[in-house]
């Protein structure tokens, strides 16, 4: 423990916190997990207690930790919108990106029925975690794709040469064995380019899939089909921001500008 800790050994589990607190916003965040250790020890039946140590683990990039903190947060409060938000964070950085996204998404659910302002740190960061899940499956159909195109290239190219051996076999070297080994040869090399014309409509293909950021909501994150802007400049879809507004602070919808407007300033 840091030389600058205060004594603990007579504080109650809140105390422990709030003086956890303090230190994590001062960055010293072993000594805040001290605290919210021995604040654990005194209260176990907390979930906030083990959502703070949680952060902390987050703030050294130890992601085991955060996440077994996590989930035993949630044990105690399923609804526990921080322990969903925290835990998704941890497991996006471990590369678990469904599990993620499924914490996530609950996060930003609750966060909407519980009215709580995250601002757009909870959605920031299940955008992520969606995008990282989609770049891992294009690698891998990408991979899936060129090893399968290399194989059938390999069982043309064979297929050739076992047809013109068999000719060479049959019929010996003369015109007429010659004349078919250029009939194989022309018919592989044509099956050859319709496969390589093929794999590259299915390449033009996954790239019309991709959709860019800016093209989908921060609420939903689909594409956006009435996109307005807030006088902050951010974009939303409008029946999406409606929607939010309903279970949020009340705005003028006045404020709300299409964003073809924008483009007059």
């Amino acid at each position: 423990m840091s030389k600058h800790m205060y004594s603990t050994a007579n504080l109650t589990d809140k105390e422990l916190k709030e003086q956890g607190n303090r230190l994590f916003n001062l960055r010293k965040y072993e000594d805040a997990i001290n605290c919210y250790t021995k604040a654990i020890i005194k209260n176990p039946d907390v979930a906030h207690y083990f959502t703070n140590r949680a952060l902390c683990h987050l703030k050294l990039l130890r992601w085991e930790p955060a996440c077994t903190d996590c989930r035993r947060a949630l044990d105690m409060d399923p609804n526990l919108v921080k322990g969903h938000f925290f835990l998704g964070q941890a497991l996006l950085e471990t590369e678990n990106y469904d599990e993620s996204i499924k914490h996530l998404q609950r996060a930003v659910d609750l966060a909407k029925e519980q009215k709580l302002n995250f601002g757009d740190d909870i959605a920031a960061q299940l955008r992520s975690a969606r995008k990282k899940r989609f770049s891992v499956q294009e690698e891998k159909r990408i991979s899936q794709e060129i090893e399968l195109h290399s194989y059938l290239n390999r069982l043309i190219e064979k297929d050739k040469e076992s047809q013109i051996a068999k000719v060479k076999q049959d019929e010996g070297d003369n015109e007429k064995s010659n004349e078919k080994i250029l009939e194989i040869e022309e018919k592989c090399d044509n099956y050859l380019n319709e496969l390589n014309q093929l794999f590259i409509k299915v390449d033009d293909r996954r790239r019309k899939r991709e959709v860019p950021d800016y093209l989908c909501g921060k609420i939903s994150f689909e594409i956006l089909q009435e996109p307005v802007i807030t006088p902050s400049g951010i974009t939303y879809d409008k029946k999406d921001l409606e929607e939010h507004l309903q279970v949020s602070e009340w705005v003028n919808p006045s404020m709300l500008l299409p964003t073809a407007k924008t483009s007059e300033n």
